[in-house]
């Protein structure tokens, strides 16, 4: 019986996350360096002042070096947010050393709301995207969720790229993929 592609996308996810956690510390530490040079080049490249960024869970490669690059250059960095009213949505809230964290329903650790410190998409200069898998056309294969598939929708026409953040091992030759996924800008691999 041939698989649906909702089970080939959930069977993907389940692989290549377990490949993700055989990442040793060592092969996570390189990619984390290697993946933070390659998106300081791009900022500085588009000269970038206010990037969005995810804290990274689940095996996913290492955000922080980047984060603490990105505070001593001076830029405006954003953590994505559950939209409490908006289900599905994500808001991208100022993020700072000080700013306090919280896990949210995912166990995720995220800003508190604070609308005060809010910054609409279309003030951001790129988003940083998390993801589980990805292929040579920038498809991206996410946790399932759709919340930045949602964020990224008519994205060319608005004044961010999206760009995700991948080990090596997370590509494949091909996505099966479906008529709401969002292609990425650039993939920077690690």
């Amino acid at each position: 019986m041939k698989k649906s592609i909702s089970e080939l996308r959930a069977q993907l996810r389940n692989q290549i996350r377990q490949t993700r956690y055989l990442l040793t510390a060592l092969e996570q530490a390189q990619a984390e360096k290697i993946v933070t040079q390659k998106a300081l080049d791009l900022i500085a490249q588009r000269q970038a002042q206010n990037i969005a960024i995810y804290l990274s869970f689940d095996g996913e490669i290492s955000t922080q070096l980047l984060i603490e690059q990105l505070w001593e250059k001076g830029k405006n960095v954003y953590l994505p947010l559950l939209h409490p009213f908006c289900k599905g949505h994500l808001l991208f809230i100022h993020y700072t050393p000080q700013t306090p964290l919280i896990p949210n329903k995912f166990g995720i650790l995220e800003p508190q709301l604070n609308v005060q410190h809010i910054l609409p998409l279309e003030k951001l200069d790129i988003i940083f995207t998390p993801l589980v898998a990805f292929d040579k056309q920038g498809n991206r294969l996410g946790m399932g969720g759709g919340f930045y598939d949602r964020t990224l929708q008519d994205w060319r026409s608005k004044n961010f790229i999206p760009v995700g953040l991948a080990h090596q091992c997370q590509q494949v030759e091909a996505l099966p993929i479906e008529s709401w996924d969002i292609p990425l800008f650039d993939i920077l691999v690690g």
